[in-house]
């Protein structure tokens, strides 16, 4: 079940997702069932935040030290979002560069009967978004075109179902919890000159085409096996990377890991303001 500001008003969204609390009816989303607004979260509600890089907060630095390679920020959305809301107690076991399969095998077990909220993003790596990244950068505006093309193919169809698969497993592990699912927005702007390695229009397209096929995927699969998603697009318009007010870090060759994810103005106004908009 998509959720999307620009078309469901915020008293409807909270009646949506107050219902899904109070009822334990996640398998249900999509039905309308007016309820008033939600209760304050009892102390010590269990929220667990799963994902990759988007959700650990790569980009917005500094790092946790004890996460390690994971590159968890204090600045990532979770964290944000946790610091608001002191009634949750957060289990953070986002990691950066973790694909579907990771989540499944190194993040779920943070999960219990007990946990109330969940997040997630993931399913970038899957497409491997590094990869084109690197030949977008690095290549011709066709090979750029080509690259994209084929992994926005595999996230329009066969990534669909690997994240229902992962969503099934989610509600297995945690049968009260309300999970929203964060999507990916567009990182390029269509103008405007990026800094070390500029990109064509074309480049440019191409890879916010990606981008859109991951949102798009991401939504389907949460149609198919319901949970709710957040459309992270219209958040992110008219602050991509080159443009004149960006969210996301450009090219970057001291921390490459960071080359087009949120910066911490991202992380804010983006991510954690939607996600407070919607749940808190």
């Amino acid at each position: 079940m998509s959720i999307d500001s620009g078309s469901t008003s915020q008293r409807e969204v909270m009646r949506k997702l107050t219902s899904v609390v109070l009822a334990a009816l996640i398998a249900l989303a999509g039905t309308e069932v007016a309820v008033g607004t939600p209760a304050q979260a009892a102390t010590g509600a269990e929220y667990v935040a799963l994902g990759d890089s988007y959700a650990s907060g790569v980009g917005a630095g500094p790092y946790d030290a004890s996460s390690g390679d994971c590159k968890r920020s204090p600045s990532s959305y979770p964290r944000l979002w946790a610091a608001a809301h002191p009634n949750y107690t957060l289990k953070d076991a986002t990691c950066s560069g973790a694909t579907i399969a990771d989540v499944r095998n190194d993040q779920l077990s943070a999960l219990s009967s007990d946990t109330s909220f969940v997040t997630l993003t993931v399913g970038g790596n899957d497409a491997q978004f590094a990869s084109v990244v690197e030949a977008c950068l690095t290549k011709s505006d066709s090979y750029c075109e080509t690259a994209t093309g084929w992994m926005s193919y595999y996230a329009r169809n066969q990534l669909v179902t690997e994240l229902a698969a992962l969503y099934k497993d989610i509600k297995a592990r945690a049968p009260k919890a309300l999970i929203l699912v964060l999507g990916y927005p567009q990182v390029l702007s269509p103008t405007g000159t990026c800094p070390v390695i500029d990109l064509s229009s074309a480049k440019r397209t191409a890879m916010n085409g990606l981008a859109d096929a991951l949102a798009e995927g991401t939504k389907a699969a949460s149609v198919k096996e319901p949970v709710y998603f957040l459309d992270m697009r219209k958040e992110f318009s008219g602050h991509g990377a080159c443009g004149a007010d960006p969210w996301f870090n450009g090219v970057n060759p001291s921390a490459p890991a960071e080359t087009f994810h949120p910066n911490a103005a991202g992380y804010q106004k983006g991510y954690a303001a939607k996600l407070s908009r919607t749940w808190g």
